[in-house]
């Protein structure tokens, strides 16, 4: 299961939506941009919509983007699903706004189910810094990304029995290590040291990998994971 939530945010999965649509993989682009709706949202709402409006137009575009209407413009040779639907975004809004605005919401069309209220309290907090909307459209791309590969993981340890064990090690993805918290883990879950810190090494590598996995489904070519994870990076510590 796990590995066919990956795939649907896949280029393949993509392209092979906008040629030949089925009932399975319009659900697979529901699921995708479920994943893309935060990254869409701030991007419309920095470009001066209300919360209500910015809510209703996000909703519209990938209703349109499920319907394939911008997934027949979708070219993998460009590179990254990122660029992408960014460009898709503006288009909508510099093109076909007013109409989305005046048509019924939901008439038929798959909604994307979101926390819209959660949505809107880290756009808030978010702008307390002037960032344009692109800026805000990729660092808000690059926290849902990091957000579904801490899930995936965490998701992996529970179903082996071991979200208690997760619950204690995550805190080591964030920082380096620190030999008292070491020392008062190994004492809580009565392993020893050594292999806690093999336990926390092994946490580490895997998040890596899930993290390349997870980039690598939004590029064309594997040379372009590493830029994209540089990107990533330079993006949440605001370079």
């Amino acid at each position: 299961m796990a590995g066919s939530e990956f795939h649907t945010t896949s280029w393949t999965l993509i392209l092979a939506a906008s040629s030949d649509p089925t009932s399975s993989s319009r659900q697979a682009l529901a699921t995708l941009c479920q994943s893309y709706w935060n990254p869409v949202y701030a991007f419309v709402r920095r470009n001066g919509h209300d919360p209500v409006e910015a809510q209703d137009l996000t909703q519209e575009f990938f209703a349109r983007l499920i319907e394939k209407n911008y997934l027949e413009a979708a070219d993998q040779k460009r590179g990254r699903f990122r660029s992408f639907l960014l460009t898709s975004v503006k288009h909508f809004l510099a093109n076909e706004w007013d109409r989305a605005r005046a048509a019924k919401r939901g008439g038929g069309e798959p909604s994307v189910p979101i926390d819209q209220a959660e949505a809107e309290r880290w756009y808030i907090r978010a702008t307390k810094n002037e960032e344009t909307p692109e800026s805000l459209f990729e660092r808000r791309w690059a926290l849902s990304l990091l957000d579904r590969v801490m899930r995936r993981l965490k998701s992996e340890y529970t179903s082996s029995g071991k979200s208690e064990l997760f619950e204690g090690l995550v805190v080591f993805l964030n920082r380096g290590s620190d030999t008292i918290r070491y020392q008062e883990l190994a004492a809580r879950t009565g392993m020893s040291e050594g292999s806690l810190r093999t336990s926390v090494y092994r946490l580490k590598q895997r998040y890596r990998d899930l993290l390349h996995a997870e980039i690598a489904e939004t590029v064309e070519t594997p040379e372009l994971v590493d830029d994209e994870i540089r990107f990533l990076l330079a993006t949440l510590s605001g370079k």
